[in-house]
């Protein structure tokens, strides 16, 4: 696992400044989705993501561990895997695939992880606890710009991220990345903060 300081250094960032960078790998809790996104998708599977990630911080400051939780990401792809703009942002969402997930403390055990896990499938539906789970999460190499303002204006920032991979003799791979640092239910929607990020080859 990478130091806290090069962690930090992956939510760094100017807007609209596209940088390129090694992501650290991590271990994650995450449950999947389809479809649309947006409230009435996530609502119901937000209480298993965060009662993970809080009962783990509790039990690590129980051994003189302060760790924060970690912000809300989100994994976005097409089911034909098509990375074409026009086809993501077409009206049908319907086939959208996505993934939310928190990222988890690199000092947490393997059995304060499985506590914590068992505690946030409790409260979630019984169609969707089973798919709660943690599993490690590597990028590698990937392309990250800062958007600020409302998530569905981030099309142009995305435009110019993919215009830099190209730029840079790269082409993206795997599923589009968001890192959600602002909170949509506190911030306005012009001061949201989000990290976009596509892994590169």
């Amino acid at each position: 696992m990478a130091s806290v300081g090069l962690r930090a250094l992956e939510f760094a960032g100017r807007p609209g400044e596209v940088r390129f960078l090694d992501a650290a790998p991590i271990r994650a809790v995450m449950v999947d989705g389809d479809g649309a996104v947006g409230e009435a998708a996530f609502a119901p599977r937000m209480p298993g993501l965060y009662t993970t990630a809080y009962h783990l911080r509790f039990a690590l400051k129980k051994r003189g561990v302060d760790e924060k939780v970690s912000p809300l990401a989100g994994l976005y792809w097409m089911a034909d895997g098509s990375t074409d703009l026009d086809a993501i942002y077409a009206p049908d969402r319907g086939a959208w695939r996505w993934t939310l997930l928190i990222a988890l403390p690199g000092a947490a055990t393997d059995d304060e992880i499985a506590t914590a896990l068992a505690a946030g499938r409790a409260k979630l539906p019984p169609d969707i606890a089973p798919n709660l789970r943690v599993e490690r999460f590597e990028e590698g190499r990937v392309a990250q710009v800062l958007h600020i303002g409302p998530y569905g204006d981030e099309r142009p920032t995305i435009e110019r991220m993919f215009a830099a991979i190209a730029a840079a003799g790269l082409r993206p791979r795997g599923r589009h990345h968001e890192i959600y640092l602002g909170n949509p239910q506190r911030a306005a929607p012009e001061k949201l903060r989000t990290l976009l990020r596509q892994p590169v080859e």
